[in-house]
């Protein structure tokens, strides 16, 4: 699996969605809109996007920092603490 994820500098989700893939020692690319991607390249490319962070996996977007952890615990990429 490919995980790539757009973020933004000072997104709260953001920074936990790294802290997630780092205690799930899960490799992901993170792209940082605005300074690796023009915003406006972001937004032609993802037009229904309404906010940060955004997850792909295999090039098909998931959603942001709940859904990341839901499809992680889901196909068994890390366990559910509850």
């Amino acid at each position: 699996m490919k995980f790539k994820a757009y973020t933004t500098n000072g997104c709260f989700y953001c920074t936990q969605l790294k802290k997630l893939f780092e205690r799930a020692n899960i490799e992901c690319e993170f792209i940082l809109v605005g300074e690796d991607i023009e915003k406006n390249v972001f937004k032609d490319m993802y037009p229904d996007m309404t906010g940060y962070p955004l997850v792909l996996v295999n090039g098909i977007p998931i959603g942001g920092l709940v859904e990341t952890a839901k499809y992680m615990v889901d196909n068994h990429l890390v366990r559910n603490e509850n």
